[in-house]
């Protein structure tokens, strides 16, 4: 079984549509069909229903599907270990970011890494951390650098690089900006604009304020934190921010024994076998942790 049919099948399988598989393989619409006929020729089997112009799996191409994709891994992680003998750093490194990490602590690195190894494509795609974990978990992305998780997950091997101090902040013409010492029962008298509830940022901020006993009053929700930054600017909300966000537009709050952090570092599948262009990468990370 050639792993090129099994690839238009996990193609076809998750972007549900011919042309779409089709333009992510680089093909024509006809040659993909065609791999999804030769497939299912040699395992004698149906794998798509074709109704109109609606195409959904078949039970034997549900069954399919979780197979294909190990043994498309299992090629890909072969052809690194092979090609891992060789020592060069080179290949593509398929990397994922949040926009926060991607903007604010990655700059310095990829511009050493990409001047050290020119020969590495880097392909990078900004996502949500919580949807990392699962490009990773697919094998869609070998590394990702995100906030992590709390807990730790069987699958995905974790590693914190940068610690990630969180402040509360409002405008400097917020009526809490006038006031000293603020508790958290203060504070959830006002609207607060805050990433949304699956987002492990918002998990602390809720996680706190439920050891607390104290309820939240969130007016707006936006996972985007330069976004949340100008809605606070401009006195709609308080929020909590990185530090590394803080200017002169915002004023930090003195909240009373309410210090939290996130973990920023890197993530990748405990089962693959990582290139040398990921491994060099992971290096260099780690250095510019201990620099913080």
């Amino acid at each position: 079984m050639e792993t090129a049919l099994l690839q238009a099948f996990v193609e076809v399988a998750e972007k549900g549509s011919f042309s779409a598989a089709a333009a992510g393989l680089a093909l024509t619409q006809p040659a993909v069909s065609k791999r999804i006929s030769a497939l299912e020729e040699q395992l004698d089997t149906r794998l798509f229903d074709r109704i109109g112009r609606q195409i959904g799996l078949t039970e034997a191409g549900e069954l399919l599907l979780p197979r294909a994709k190990r043994i498309i891994q299992e090629v890909r992680d072969s052809r690194t270990l092979v090609h891992n003998l060789t020592a060069t750093v080179s290949g593509r490194l398929a990397l994922g970011t949040s926009h926060h990490v991607g903007l604010h602590r990655l700059p310095p690195v990829l511009r050493k890494y990409a001047g050290r190894y020119p020969e590495v494509a880097l392909d990078i795609a900004f996502m949500e951390s919580e949807a990392a974990y699962g490009a990773v978990l697919e094998g869609e992305l070998e590394l990702a650098v995100i906030t992590l998780a709390d807990g730790d997950m069987p699958r995905v091997y974790s590693h914190a690089v940068w610690e990630d101090p969180l402040s509360f902040v409002v405008a400097h013409d917020h009526e809490l900006a006038q006031r000293g010492e603020l508790d958290l029962k203060t504070l959830q008298a006002y609207p607060a604009i805050l990433p949304d509830e699956h987002t492990f940022t918002r998990r602390i901020v809720n996680d706190l304020f439920r050891r607390r006993q104290c309820a939240l009053q969130v007016s707006m929700t936006t996972n985007y934190l330069e976004t949340i930054k100008m809605m606070v600017s401009i006195g709609l909300a308080w929020s909590v921010l990185p530090d590394t966000m803080l200017d002169r537009k915002l004023r930090r709050l003195n909240v009373r024994r309410a210090g939290i952090t996130r973990r920023l570092g890197y993530i990748y599948h405990r089962e693959r076998t990582l290139s040398n262009a990921a491994v060099a990468f992971i290096r260099m990370l780690e250095q510019s942790g201990e620099k913080q």
